[in-house]
């Protein structure tokens, strides 16, 4: 699972910056009709927004302040005036743990930044929050206590509980790496996380942060993400050095979920095959989640996240700029 390296003084850095972000953008929340309790939204009923959507015929026992004496004036009928429902939005958002999601130092705080902006960005808006954190199928409900003092990652008993892992095994495993071998023990979870396994509310915004480099195609994913009449908006942190790697000559590769080692050699034909099967792995996504109507942003590890989300989440709507 994804082991945090960065200090507690770097986080906290990390969620400031986040705050402070979502100050200039906010999640895709704008031109849709939501459910929830009383808020600052738009909702699908009728309530008491200072806006009236639509009029129907007077019924004994309506609240006479809703009449429109205009529409009287003019017709002698009694209408009411049916006015919007002011709501607050359902926000639930979920990690991915997966070791790959921190690669690189950059692409760890590229997760991070990307987990505490939609966190900061509900709570400006008003949203009703729920957190996840996600291991394949196994999912973790973080309190806001948790998230803001920055002590959210499961413990060790905990994620050894969820996989399964024996300590024998751990011990067997550092066994083979002490003596350079291949580590031939570690029990991997399922790669594919289980979105499904997610208690998310019904009507949601679904924020999932992800690499989504798993293997299997992208339909069960999105479907989870988008089912209860969901909307789904998916946050795919990218390390320029696995989008375009330099590769050349004998390579030892590491797995990063279960520590596996392999030596390769790679030749130019190998590394353009590697490029293009990058590329067609997310043209399948992209193109499954236009086929559910979810939004998807690839986002560069490197950079500030300001610009990184211009550069492709803003054009995609998967953020939208503040007034």
């Amino acid at each position: 699972m994804l082991k945090l390296r960065l200090k507690p003084d770097e986080m906290l850095a990390i969620h400031t910056r986040m705050q402070a972000l979502a100050g200039q953008l906010r999640l895709p929340l704008r031109g849709k009709v939501w459910r929830g309790q009383n808020g600052n939204w738009l909702g699908a009923g009728t309530g008491s927004s200072i806006d009236f959507q639509d009029h129907r015929p007077y019924i004994a026992g309506d609240d006479p302040r809703y009449i429109d004496w205009q529409a009287y004036a003019r017709t002698g009928h009694y209408t009411m005036k049916l006015y919007r429902e002011e709501v607050s939005p359902r926000v639930d958002v979920a990690l991915d743990l997966s070791d790959s999601m921190a690669l690189t130092p950059e692409k760890e705080a590229r997760s991070l930044e990307l987990f505490y902006f939609a966190i900061e960005s509900a709570l400006r808006t008003g949203a009703s929050l729920n957190a996840f954190l996600i291991l394949g199928d196994h999912v973790w409900r973080r309190t806001s206590e948790e998230l803001f003092g920055h002590r959210w990652q499961p413990s060790p008993e905990s994620i050894a509980a969820a996989t399964g892992k024996a300590a024998a095994g751990a011990d067997a495993a550092a066994g083979n790496r002490k003596r350079g071998a291949a580590d031939t023990t570690a029990v991997k979870t399922s790669a594919y996380p289980k979105l499904a396994s997610v208690p998310w509310r019904q009507g949601a915004l679904r924020v999932f942060v992800s690499d989504l480099l798993f293997p299997g195609a992208p339909d069960p994913a999105v479907k989870a993400l988008v089912a209860a009449k969901g909307r789904c908006v998916i946050y795919a942190p990218a390390a320029a050095e696995e989008a375009d790697p330099d590769w050349n000559g004998n390579i030892k590769f590491v797995d990063c979920e279960s520590d596996n080692h392999r030596d390769q050699r790679v030749d130019p034909g190998l590394l353009e095959r590697y490029r293009q099967a990058y590329q067609r792995h997310f043209a399948l996504w992209q193109e499954t989640c236009r086929r559910y109507d979810a939004l998807i942003a690839r986002v560069p590890a490197e950079g500030p996240l300001l610009a990184a989300l211009k550069a492709d989440a803003l054009a995609q709507g998967a953020v939208e700029m503040l007034n």
